[in-house]
């Protein structure tokens, strides 16, 4: 079975399949509507034979399905047909974070955050997925974990002081959720130069084998997915 993964981002829509070593980005941003992403990645990859398509998706997904808009890209997600847009071929839609946490996933309980646009988080425990929302919870001074450890936050305090928010946040969230090991991925972790004990830096190629792995998981739950590493 020949994968297409669509993994879309705030300033990229980056993508890959089976068989394609490189992967392509196209440019996207607050006008990037699905209609727009799915043109470019059909164009982007004419030549391409791809029988499914993974998607990594900037917002909660219920259901294989987008449940509300995303923050950092144009309307329209919610209820756009992706499978017809992609000549009917079947299509799995899953939370960006969630997608390269699937990818990154070694064992145990693993609590991923991805520090990008904005920040994504995903929490596996014993093989179990939980797709999560932590970025606009309320963090410091009535702002958000994103506003601080976000890009918004990154250009607003920082290097140095974006670095020890990530930091502190890594700490609290760790033993909040009683997690074994943190992975770190996102455009912005390799910003980070010093680690909390227990983390590690992911890797974007991740959110691409989460993608193909997205095809060989058991659904046990709407929100959940359960898979071997």
């Amino acid at each position: 079975m020949r994968i297409l993964v669509i993994d879309v981002g705030g300033t990229h829509v980056k993508v890959r399949a089976t068989g394609h070593q490189q992967r392509l980005e196209i440019p996207s941003g607050p006008k990037m509507t699905p209609a727009k992403m799915v043109t470019g990645v059909k164009a982007a990859t004419a030549d391409w034979n791809y029988d499914v398509v993974s998607i990594g998706y900037p917002g909660p997904v219920v259901h294989g399905r987008p449940f509300s808009e995303p923050h950092n890209l144009a309307r329209g997600w919610v209820g756009f047909d992706f499978k017809k847009a992609l000549g009917g071929r079947p299509v799995k839609i899953i939370n960006d974070a969630a997608m390269q946490a699937l990818g990154s996933y070694k064992g145990k309980r693993m609590l991923f955050l991805g520090l990008g646009t904005g920040l994504g988080s995903a929490f596996i425990v014993d093989g179990v997925l939980e797709p999560m929302e932590l970025a606009h919870l309320p963090y410091k001074k009535g702002r958000t974990y994103e506003d601080y450890v976000g890009l918004a936050g990154l250009k607003r305090l920082g290097k140095r002081k974006w670095r020890r928010h990530v930091n502190e946040v890594v700490k609290l969230l760790k033993t909040a959720f009683e997690a074994d090991c943190v992975v770190l991925g996102g455009g912005n972790a390799k910003l980070l130069r010093k680690l909390s004990p227990g983390c590690r830096l992911g890797d974007n190629a991740n959110a691409f084998r989460g993608g193909y792995r997205l095809w060989s998981t058991t659904l046990t739950r709407p929100t959940r997915e359960r898979f071997n590493h």
